[in-house]
């Protein structure tokens, strides 16, 4: 039996036959879904969006915005909001053809970068990932550390020890979650999105009566007076852009479960910016109530509710963060490097191999701050400052995937895919060179940069300049030299 395609209404059903089953590009797992899968509300996506939105890092992004780019509070939170309406753009794009034709997202890159070529792309997407698995772990293991504290003195004695343990409870707790399923991250989403807007509202409307918004509101900008608004704003936006560049390429490994192209533009765009301002905003004003309630600065919710001397109050918060931290960690750092590493060898790695190798790959990646709790290394790189770092270092290298996405699907391709074709052997390049240079040329720009200390405003505005020198470079190779993108491994091509 032949596989085939099917339309039905707006999507595409793929019928996998014999000839599919047997190839090395395919496995179950990174199968189109079917119709009858594709049970995602609008409600439910903007659930996974708000999921995945209320975590301690989106919380510190103020904090990074004053503290490391040098902007007050009102242009950092302003610098929030633009930032990921901006997003929205290639989040909704790359989305369409996830929700069309139920691929997930290494399937997608396959179109533009080649079956073998996608590999490139999936690993860095799918390292990142890893690194944001392994910091997000890092704070729900405090948040349990911290709930067992307040619950027995014994567990707050064994300090480091404890957060390490905790770590690991936490991590196997998110395995255990993916494992399941998309179901089971849906259903996640779904209970906690409404649960941790009230809490969200709740810790602000706490922390009116503890600090003067017209006070926080009029604090200036720490960059120096001399220096112009322009440099500052642009680099934090394009940090603030990277936060969620991740997931606006990885975005079809959740579309691809959308009932409609509707529900997933509508609950992408109730879900994200009010969500991201909202829960920053809340950062803001709890970091600088912080000074006023313990006498320092803190700028992680973990460490600042731990400060409380009621243990039931901190019980119950670190549920909650457990909870938050729990479904952004699933749904933003766990699936799509799951599905990238399966696209090395679909035939050798299946979803539960996937789980486990992201898995400790985050361990991996963590593995300085876990040996710092342990006492075993002296380190005082804090986390806030090499997420602020990161972020416009990774920026620069997800800026030309998206753009280099968006234009195959709807300038090169049409809105057209041939999905059997990419999971069919000899039937699509191995190497899609098009996609590899209009990749590696923004990326080389970005090297160079950094290496000579020269064209810097390229790597501080890294994710825009990448994704439109990407998008451009990759139409113009298509247009021009459209054979340059032959697999070498067919005969006389």
């Amino acid at each position: 039996m032949n596989s085939s395609m099917k339309k039905i209404d707006e999507f595409y059903e793929l019928e996998v036959g014999d000839d599919l089953k047997s190839s090395k590009n395919f496995n179950e797992d990174l199968a189109p879904t079917k119709v009858s899968e594709r049970t995602w509300s609008q409600f439910n996506i903007a659930a996974l969006w708000v999921g995945i939105a209320i975590c301690v890092p989106t919380y510190t992004l103020g904090g990074i915005l004053t503290n490391y780019f040098g902007l007050s509070v009102v242009e950092a939170l302003v610098t929030i909001l633009i930032a990921n309406i901006i997003v929205l753009i290639p989040l909704t794009l790359n989305a369409f053809a996830g929700t069309k034709y139920g691929i997930p997202f290494p399937v997608m890159l396959r179109s533009s970068f080649g079956i073998k070529g996608s590999n490139i792309p999936c690993m860095i997407r799918g390292l990142v990932a890893c690194g944001w698995f392994g910091i997000q772990t890092m704070f729900g293991g405090l948040a349990i550390h911290l709930f067992l504290s307040s619950i027995s003195s014994a567990w707050a004695s064994l300090g480091g020890v404890g957060e390490v343990i905790g770590f690991f409870i936490f991590w196997l707790l998110n395995i255990v979650v993916v494992l399941k399923g998309a179901n089971s991250i849906k259903w996640l989403e779904t209970l906690s999105a409404p649960l941790l807007l009230i809490v969200s509202l709740g810790l602000l409307f706490w922390a009116s009566g503890k600090v003067s918004y017209v006070e926080l509101l009029a604090t200036p900008a720490s960059r120096p007076e001399t220096d112009g608004f322009a440099k500052y704003f642009f680099s934090g936006l394009t940090a603030m852009v990277g936060f969620w560049a991740t997931l606006s390429l990885n975005i079809p490994d959740f579309s691809r479960y959308a009932k409609s192209q509707k529900d997933q533009i509508i609950g992408q765009v109730l879900g994200l910016p009010l969500t991201m301002f909202m829960f920053a905003s809340l950062g803001v004003v709890m970091t600088a109530a912080s000074v006023q309630m313990f006498g320092v600065t803190i700028s992680d919710p973990i460490t600042l509710i731990g400060q409380i001397e009621n243990p039931l109050v901190v019980a119950i918060a670190m549920i909650m963060i457990v909870i938050a931290t729990l479904s952004t960690n699933t749904a933003a750092n766990v699936v799509s490097p799951t599905n990238d590493f399966q696209n090395i060898a679909p035939k050798y790695i299946d979803h539960t191999k996937g789980v486990l190798l992201t898995g400790v790959a985050g361990i991996v990646l963590m593995s300085w701050e876990l040996m710092k709790k342990l006492g075993w290394i002296a380190s005082d790189v804090s986390v806030e400052g090499f997420i602020s770092n990161w972020l416009l270092a990774y920026s620069s290298l997800l800026g030309p995937i998206a753009g280099i996405m968006i234009v195959d699907y709807f300038m090169v391709k049409k809105q057209s895919l041939d999905v059997l074709a990419l999971y069919k052997e000899d039937a699509y390049p191995a190497f899609n060179w098009a996609g590899m240079f209009a990749f590696l040329i923004p990326v080389s720009l970005t090297m160079v940069a950094i290496t000579f200390d020269t064209l810097m405003w390229f790597y501080n505005y890294g994710w825009f300049t990448g994704a439109i020198s990407g998008a451009v470079l990759y139409y113009v190779i298509n247009q021009f030299s459209p054979k340059l993108y032959v697999n070498s491994e067919l005969s006389n091509v």
